[in-house]
């Protein structure tokens, strides 16, 4: 995780443009997860996002639910302040950071957000980590997640890296994608099967488990306590 936050204290200013060149439908994705999202656009939910990054996912869950409280967790100070900027309109918005290993909230929120960051921790962290979020969760509040997500075989990873890897190539040359991104990919990200998320998740008791939205190797999924 040292890793992760030093090459995100380093691209917090630059994130929101360089998103859109690593993450095929980028938008579509968040626009996904907070459509799943169970409630009025007039009420007063609470909501945590862990691994908040700039702000992107919270920012669309304010434009949609505006009486909604947020709390922001990141890892790197500099991609909080750059979320501080894109929300400084927006009442009820907390900015802590953290790791968001250390969760330790109770019955607290309507709903857990993540976008981009579960897939940092390692295989054993992953399954352990969902039983934290149920726990921080109030009695029928809702988890949603939208991260890179391992295929249940051998040939379907290979087809979603090559269409990502295309992806990239729009706007990269071969030498940096093999030598800058696809690198960082493999040091400081650890995917895991969707089926094995979904698993984990009914191991944990969550229920109405569904998969929102899927485009090769990017996804999301959630459920209910």
């Amino acid at each position: 995780m040292d890793n992760v936050k030093k090459h995100f204290q380093e691209e917090a200013e630059v994130f929101d443009e360089l998103i859109k060149t690593l993450i095929p439908h980028y938008q579509d994705m968040i626009r996904a997860l907070v459509g799943a999202l169970p409630f009025h656009h007039k009420e007063k939910v609470k909501v945590l996002d862990l691994g908040s990054g700039t702000g992107n996912l919270s920012l669309a869950v304010k434009k949609k639910f505006p009486k909604a409280g947020i709390t922001c967790l990141d890892l790197a100070d500099s991609m909080n302040q750059q979320t501080q900027l894109k929300l400084a309109d927006y009442p009820d918005v907390d900015y802590v950071v953290g790791d968001l290993r250390d969760l330790e909230a109770r019955f607290e929120y309507d709903a857990v957000l993540s976008s981009l960051a579960i897939h940092h921790l390692s295989r054993v962290e992953q399954k352990s980590f969902y039983p934290k979020i149920y726990a921080a969760l109030k009695d029928s509040g809702v988890f949603y997640n939208a991260d890179i997500l391992l295929s249940s075989s051998p040939h379907l990873n290979k087809m979603c890296r090559e269409n990502w890897e295309d992806f990239m190539l729009q706007t990269y040359s071969q030498k940096e994608v093999d030598g800058i991104w696809f690198s960082k990919h493999q040091e400081e990200d650890y995917p895991q099967p969707l089926s094995d998320h979904l698993k984990w998740l009914k191991e944990a008791g969550f229920q109405d488990l569904d998969v929102v939205w899927k485009y090769y190797y990017f996804g999301v999924y959630g459920g209910k306590k």
